[in-house]
């Protein structure tokens, strides 16, 4: 069997489309089996349509494609003794764990004063405990295989700002710290962690109903939406640009990289 993961597992939360599912497809194109979370069903408080169960059955077909095997399971990655139970069950099944993704999140655009805490509630349980969570879940197996590589996705919210979403670009800081601060201590263990910082990407988060929401809350201070341009001449990028950031922190090519953010983001952070 050869590619750039081989061997590996991979566990990927928000597995069912998008970013998530770029994800699973591009680590088993390299080799790895999958092990993919997703709720599959309505998210809270967004504007955009949520993934259902056909979108994560859609996820297994394109990874069996490429003769990997995959163990779908769904469940709120804000539960931590089902996501536990779950991954453990996952990895008894396919041997080991050695690649982690925590990419589920949500995200609400509201203008700042309109933010309920409902919302707030909502987008940190998602963002940030679910992602601890996923953590939680996924290092312990790392250690037992004597190392790996936990791949957190931010977001260009996480290194500089994105206007009318304070909750989110909240979350998205709080990722990038908890990166460095499991890097710090994961390290003994030859686990490295990382955070992925992408600009807008083309997925059902950002359909029609979604760039509505932007609109309405910049309507009465449209100045700051001039934060969201990319410095290269593109509006949006595909999933797959970034699958392949998070295939290069999955592979041994990034071993010596731990603690740090990397941005396919079109320079929308420096810009």
């Amino acid at each position: 069997m050869s590619g750039r993961v081989a061997g590996k597992v991979a566990l990927i939360t928000g597995a069912a489309r998008g970013q998530g599912r770029a994800h699973a497809v591009r680590l088993a194109q390299e080799g790895a089996d999958i092990i993919a979370v997703d709720l599959a069903g309505p998210l809270p408080h967004v504007a955009y349509s949520s993934a259902t169960p056909e979108d994560l059955a859609e996820t297994v077909r394109l990874v069996e494609k490429h003769d990997r095997r995959i163990v779908d399971v769904t469940l709120d990655v804000r539960d931590l003794p089902a996501l536990k139970a779950a991954v453990d069950g996952a990895v008894a099944e396919l041997g080991r764990l050695d690649i982690v993704v925590a990419n589920a999140g949500i995200c609400i655009p509201t203008q700042w004063d309109e933010v309920s805490p409902e919302v707030f509630e909502a987008t940190m349980s998602t963002n940030v405990t679910g992602v601890w969570n996923t953590v939680m879940a996924g290092a312990p197996h790392l250690v037992v295989a004597g190392g790996g590589s936990i791949i957190l996705i931010s977001s260009a919210a996480g290194i500089k700002v994105q206007p009318y979403m304070v909750p989110y670009t909240t979350s998205k800081f709080a990722v990038r710290g908890m990166a460095k601060a499991f890097a710090a201590e994961l390290a003994q263990h030859h686990i490295r962690v990382n955070s992925v910082h992408p600009t807008g990407v083309n997925t059902p988060m950002s359909d029609d109903a979604m760039q509505a929401a932007i609109a309405k809350a910049s309507s009465s201070n449209p100045r700051p939406a001039a934060m969201f341009i990319n410095m290269l001449p593109v509006e949006s990028t595909e999933p797959e640009d970034v699958a392949d950031t998070v295939l290069f922190l999955a592979s041994d090519e990034s071993r010596m990289m731990t603690a740090h953010e990397l941005a396919p983001d079109a320079g929308v952070t420096e810009f």
